[in-house]
């Protein structure tokens, strides 16, 4: 027990202090990618796969990992080019995303760096729509500066899985319907697919979504409207925040609402796909008020209607 705790508070100060941790890898090239190590449940050589028949196409068969089946996406094919073609440099990256665990066949596997967010950028608005980064890094490795992809995963699973936006029968309270109407929430997160997701399930119902592609984003607005003389907690219903982000991380954005008086009431809600079991001592530490694992539509708008009852003073 003690060694878990040590380790939740290593993982709680790393989160707290706006870093992060990458793993590096290739795809079969000398370019660098990269995904949070949050996410990485372990990293093994590539196992022989089982075809699954009717399956996705960039899915290339079934892994059994002590006695689990996991799915293996073709993470060179998900992203657009073609198929990796297995070696003995390949190795299957498992992770834990939205509650569900994958493997990603990759080709060799580099090492981790930690770094801050602050460092990490966007992607240039030259590279279009389509692409599927969420930030570059640079990296000096060997005297020499190389720029990491980092991958929007949740792009890759989204157009996969086909993630359902539909509320279930039964959810809304029809009591109060009409008071989702004009409601304001402020949505940080740096993937395009995650902001199109919540914007889909709560804009049919009335609620105005304004968007931030980073903490710092949403901080600037936040400052914005308290500099106009505006109140936070009656220009929003809430904040609702991705973990991770270039700039500034959702944790760190927390921390800095929490300590300004102008805003520090705010109702924050951590929605992450980030799954295992330092999520809720992160959320305790720095003061958010709940936790919500992407993407569930339902928990979504049960969030929303809680707090919106909380407000109305229904609950």
């Amino acid at each position: 027990m003690a060694n878990l705790l040590d380790t939740v508070d290593q993982r709680t100060n790393l989160v707290g202090k706006n870093r992060l941790e990458l793993l590096l890898f290739h795809l079969q090239g000398r370019q660098l990618f990269a995904i949070n190590v949050f996410k990485v449940k372990e990293v093994v050589k590539l196992p022989p796969l089982n075809k699954l028949p009717n399956a996705h196409p960039k899915i290339s068969g079934v892994a059994n990992i002590r006695g689990a089946s996991i799915p293996v996406i073709n993470l060179r094919e998900a992203i657009g080019f073609r198929p990796i073609n297995t070696d003995e440099e390949c190795n299957l990256i498992i992770t834990e995303y939205n509650r569900t665990v994958q493997g990603f066949l990759v080709g060799k596997v580099d090492h981790i760096v930690n770094m801050t967010w602050d460092e990490v950028m966007h992607p240039p608005s030259t590279v279009g729509r389509n692409h599927y980064l969420t930030a570059l890094a640079k990296l000096e490795k060997e005297g020499k500066e190389e720029i990491i992809e980092i991958l929007d995963v949740e792009k890759v699973l989204a157009e996969i899985i086909e993630y359902d936006v539909t509320i279930s029968e039964g959810v809304l309270d029809e009591a109060i319907i009409n008071e989702f109407s004009g409601v304001k929430i402020l949505h940080a997160d740096d993937s395009p697919t995650a902001r199109n997701q919540v914007k889909a399930t709560l804009e049919p119902l009335g609620v105005e979504i304004v968007t931030a592609e980073n903490g710092q984003q949403a901080l600037d607005i936040l400052k914005g409207w308290a500099k106009e003389g505006k109140r936070i907690e009656d220009e929003i219903l809430m904040l609702i925040t991705d973990a991770e982000m270039p700039i500034m991380d959702g944790y760190k954005l927390t921390s800095e609402v929490r300590a300004d008086p102008n805003m520090s009431a705010l109702h924050i809600t951590l929605n992450t796909s980030l799954s295992g079991s330092f999520n809720q001592a992160m959320v305790e530490k720095v003061g958010c008020n709940e936790l919500l694992s992407k993407f569930q539509p339902d928990r979504l708008v049960e969030t929303v209607q809680k707090r919106l009852k909380e407000k109305l003073g229904l609950e």
